[in-house]
């Protein structure tokens, strides 16, 4: 079997990369297309895969227009040249060409708000794969859902295992309490419109007597907050978010990577998403704050809370493994229904 699999985006190196090991260990052919955003290549180089670009991340409409047809053009001539027998992810240059190759398409979300993606992608996807807390329903013939988050395919223990050597690297001891505080740049189309920390100095200055915080931003930091941006490779943020003592931040995806890691998380953001209001209402591992007006001061007010609780990590933890009991393996999932479509979409219907 022959996969193409396209990236747009760094979440996507690490979601994909246990699959595609799972899958070459299976002898399957794998070839990779994806689009130049932020630490994208990077982290595709780090974990040794080759790739193809085929397009740049662009900030404006435009721009996102026309290198959608450019990442279409250029990965239609890879595929005709690739012979795959499945396209997964690269939404939606890969669903288009999917069909202009009668080949099927995989679509993987667990974003409700992208609306503009989801309704140039779905259409011409034959699988639209969500968790089961997605929000939002699609065609019964197309949408499976899984019991997990996108997280849990290359931070579930079956693959992550933390390394304690970025506490020295940043010197730290294990006995150290910091907080990783995280701002997007809000750019995303998704995006538009949103809000979350509106001062940031002043959730820093609130909280930095109770622990040591570090910065990761996709925006540019002013001056007094430039010396507690994080100084490690990308690879290594989620060993430190592992052993930190509590993420804050505007940024969703890392809000879910604390919880499944049993870091406790607090996330502002305007936007909510059903995976993180099931991890809070649930297991109890997120705060959400999206209130425009009372967001920040809910956010610190909570934070100091949880600070003064002397095992908060001990307790999280406890929280993690109910977490870990009750949801599966994604990157096997999602390597069986790629190895097994379209069986494994008519054993979904029987099993109905």
């Amino acid at each position: 079997m022959r996969i193409l699999i396209g990236m747009g985006h760094p979440k996507d190196v690490h979601f994909w990369k246990n699959i595609i090991n799972n899958l070459i260990n299976e002898v399957y052919e794998i070839k990779i297309v994806c689009t130049a955003k932020d630490i994208t290549l990077y982290l595709l180089d780090i974990y040794g895969f080759e790739y193809e670009i085929v397009g740049r991340s662009r900030k404006n409409l435009g721009g996102k227009s026309y290198e959608l047809l450019k990442s279409t053009f250029k990965s239609f001539k890879i595929a005709k040249k690739f012979g795959p027998d499945i396209l997964v992810g690269g939404s939606p240059y890969l669903a288009y060409i999917s069909k202009l190759l009668k080949k099927p398409h995989i679509y993987v979300t667990d974003t409700e708000h992208a609306n503009l993606v989801q309704m140039l992608t779905c259409p011409f996807s034959d699988v639209i794969c969500t968790p089961t807390c997605f929000k939002k329903k699609f065609s019964p013939k197309k949408h499976i859902m899984y019991n997990g988050y996108e997280e849990l395919a290359y931070l579930h223990p079956n693959y992550f295992k933390p390394n304690p050597n970025i506490l020295a690297e940043l010197g730290l001891d294990k006995n150290d309490r910091f907080i990783i505080f995280r701002f997007v740049s809000w750019e995303a189309s998704h995006d538009i419109g949103q809000r979350g920390i509106i001062n940031k100095e002043e959730i820093l200055r609130r909280i930095e007597d109770y622990a040591i915080p570090f910065i990761t931003s996709e925006q540019k930091l002013s001056k007094n907050l430039e010396k507690y941006k994080i100084i490690i490779t990308p690879e290594k943020i989620h060993d430190l978010l592992c052993y930190a003592t509590m993420y804050i931040g505007e940024g969703a995806t890392m809000a879910s990577e604390a919880a499944v890691l049993g870091t406790p998380a607090i996330y502002v953001n305007t936007q909510r998403l059903g995976y993180l209001d099931e991890e809070e209402e649930k297991y109890g591992l997120v705060y959400n704050f999206s209130d425009p007006k009372t967001a920040q001061e809910q956010a610190v007010k909570k934070a100091i809370e949880l600070l003064e609780n002397k095992n908060l990590k001990r307790e999280w933890q406890k929280k993690r493994k109910r977490l870990l009991n009750e949801k599966i393996d994604v990157a096997k999932f999602m390597t069986e229904l790629i190895e097994n479509y379209p069986t494994f979409m008519i054993r979904k219907e029987r099993d109905k």
